[in-house]
């Protein structure tokens, strides 16, 4: 009878101590999760901005309305960028029509017109991004998933972002055999930024712009590019916006146009009343936007949209194309990826705004057609990737597509 009394109070003992050990494993878990949320939100609170703190070219006040002060008056010597990006996969269709736009295209010093890509993973070829950064376009940053809908990229944390931003970076080097080191921009989906995660993320990663945020409020004259170290006074079109200092990261803004009815509009798919599907008129209310920072402070001129406008009119296409053939017979109008874009702001001049061309990568691309299953739905994809297939369809926490 005493054994078993014994043995009774040996159980109850040990599985007090198992409970005890369990709920000091889930107290250690939440103190952990507890201080990395602390360390998240320890980011000082951003000052506001005086030019004589923030000088170029790791420092660059929001309200700047010119490259330099002592440039006003000579606007007209400033050159004009413009930077057309287009965002989400690139496949067969679209790459036709990125080869037509840029065919031909060369800047005022010689040097190959080129545009950003904010890549998204999903349905991506990416025998034709190597082919695109080849030719010298830049190669940008949209996520892995795309996310699904506002919410979840509204709620982000710091770790969901560099998750979704980080995973594309190995696959892009692995199977575009892109550099890493040259992709520097990122762009979230849906243009939903998190406050500070997003930025805080992006320093993380090693990346030195983001370009997902609008501006209606600094249109004309046209917001130039900041940086973060102190407070921003662009206006928050789709909050929340960063509020903490995070030194030395860029924000391209996202200057918006203005459609027939006077709306503004982030995106040139986004325009609400375009013109009538004519070239003509399409290639006119082009230009209007265009003067708006050319005949102003020749802050840089973003053309952003999705490939899929192309369809939406007959016109679409011929007039994009008519515009940008028109815009490259200037004398002073460069088309360039954002981060080239970002190396004259960090150090401008008047006139000719680089001494040399970039040099093109070496990237070897040998084609190879995957057939692999995507473990989260079960479907089955094919893959267009450089060289070697993965074993699986590669996704967030498996970016190399490995066998787990």
């Amino acid at each position: 009878m005493k054994y078993s009394t014994l043995l009774i109070l040996g159980l109850i003992l040990a599985l007090t101590l198992v409970g005890e050990a369990a709920k000091t494993k889930s107290k250690k878990v939440k103190n952990k999760q507890k201080q990395q949320a602390q360390k998240e939100e320890v980011l000082p609170l951003a000052e506001p901005c005086r030019s004589a703190n923030c000088k170029l070219p790791d420092c660059r006040c929001s309200d700047a309305v010119l490259p330099r002060s002592k440039f006003q008056g000579k606007e007209s010597e400033i050159p004009q960028f413009v930077t057309i990006t287009f965002d989400d996969a690139v496949n067969a269709v679209n790459y036709a029509q990125y080869e037509l736009l840029f065919e031909g295209l060369i800047n005022p010093d010689g040097c190959s017109a080129a545009g950003t890509f904010f890549l998204s993973h999903e349905y991506t070829d990416y025998v034709r991004v190597n082919a695109l950064y080849r030719a010298g376009h830049e190669i940008a940053l949209h996520s892995v998933t795309h996310g699904d809908g506002t919410d979840y990229w509204r709620s982000a944390d710091v770790a969901t972002v560099e998750r979704e931003f980080g995973a594309q970076l190995k696959m892009l080097e692995a199977f575009a055999k892109v550099n890493p080191k040259s992709i520097q921009g990122m762009r979230l989906p849906f243009l939903q930024i998190s406050g500070n995660n997003t930025f805080e993320a992006a320093r993380r990663l090693g990346l030195s712009y983001d370009s997902s945020w609008p501006t209606q409020q600094f249109k004309d004259p046209a917001m130039w590019p900041y940086t973060l170290d102190y407070q921003s006074k662009q206006d928050c079109q789709i909050g929340p916006c960063p509020e903490a200092s995070i030194p030395g990261l860029w924000v391209n803004p996202m200057v918006t146009w203005t459609d027939t009815e006077g709306y503004s509009c982030s995106m040139i798919d986004a325009c609400v009343y375009p013109p009538e599907d004519k070239v003509d008129a399409l290639f006119e209310w082009m230009l209007e936007n265009f003067n708006r920072h050319y005949q102003g402070s020749r802050a840089p001129f973003g053309m952003y949209l999705h490939a899929a406008w192309f369809a939406r009119g007959r016109n679409y296409f011929g007039a994009f194309k008519k515009f940008i053939n028109h815009l490259n017979t200037y004398p002073d109008v460069y088309f360039t990826g954002i981060s080239r874009m970002l190396e004259y702001v960090k150090k401008p001049v008047l006139g000719a705004p680089f001494k040399d061309c970039p040099v093109l990568p070496k990237a070897d691309c040998r084609a190879v057609q995957c057939h692999v299953q995507k473990l989260s739905t079960g479907e089955e994809r094919y893959l267009n990737v450089c060289d070697k297939c993965p074993v699986v369809y590669p996704w967030l926490d498996n970016p190399l597509g490995q066998q787990l």
